[in-house]
């Protein structure tokens, strides 16, 4: 009778074989709309997220209104990080999240930035000056950062002021762009864009006391899509775990 040899596998090797089998198993991708002021932050926790988790975080990055428009059209998006809680509080209402999911990670500033050190000394007097020609803000109807900046010029009562020297950016990204390349002097951006760790990190800056406009109080969410994946709920979880928080208030943003 023949009889065919079994491969002899220590215990302690197949032990790690098994663990290993287990955690791919057990690993999951999420897709995670995220609010373009939070893409240095997502960033950052995408790397300890997936170490620590073993799920991959896939973003996209964009303005939140456009964001809701897009989850109401259907895109495939299972998490939600928004720049407002406005709009996850009408997903909400609309039955399009998991129920009891809606947090706030982060509470946003606003900053008003120029490319040139020394163009803004820390006031708002480079903008009530009006001696600029271009002042860069995101879309105020899709972008909270946008609906900020512009309670503030209107707090200054320089709204009809610089009305003709407004460029808009679709989102807050584009915003900080036309500052960056020089097509504006200066821009409201989020100050996550231009600060790390304790500091502004380039160029000059004025931070916009908080009372000069409504809260930027951003919620996340996980929506319906990702109701049945263990990645999502993950990610919510880790959101408000030390790792996240600590990176999160590296970035200007307060809890």
């Amino acid at each position: 009778m023949n009889v065919r040899a079994r491969p002899f596998i220590p215990s302690a090797f197949a032990a790690v074989i098994g663990c290993f089998a287990f955690a791919s198993a057990q690993a999951d991708e999420v897709q995670v709309a995220v609010a373009a002021n939070f893409t240095a932050p997502i960033q950052a926790i995408a790397t300890d997220f997936e170490k620590d988790t073993g799920h991959k975080l896939i973003a996209a990055y964009g303005a939140t209104g456009q964001f809701y428009t897009q989850i109401k059209n259907g895109a495939p998006f299972e998490v939600f990080l928004a720049a407002d809680d406005s709009t996850p509080e009408k997903l909400e209402k609309d039955g399009d999240i998991v129920p009891g999911s809606r947090f706030t990670y982060a509470i946003g500033t606003l900053a008003l930035w120029s490319a040139k050190d020394g163009y803004i000394d820390g006031t708002d007097k480079a903008l009530t000056g009006n001696q600029f020609k271009h002042l860069s803000i995101a879309n105020p109807k899709a972008a909270p950062y946008g609906l900020a900046a512009t309670q503030v010029l209107a707090k200054l009562g320089l709204t009809d002021k610089v009305k003709d020297k407004i460029v808009e950016g679709q989102n807050i990204t584009q915003a900080f762009q036309f500052v960056s390349t020089g097509n504006a002097e200066l821009g409201f951006v989020a100050l996550s864009q231009i600060y790390k760790d304790g500091k502004v990190s380039s160029g000059s800056a004025w931070i916009v006391p908080q009372a000069m406009h409504d809260p930027i109080r951003q919620d996340a969410v996980i929506l319906k899509k990702g109701a049945n994946n263990p990645a999502a709920k993950a990610l919510a979880e880790y959101l408000k775990g030390p790792k996240a928080t600590a990176i999160i208030q590296s970035y200007g943003y307060q809890l």
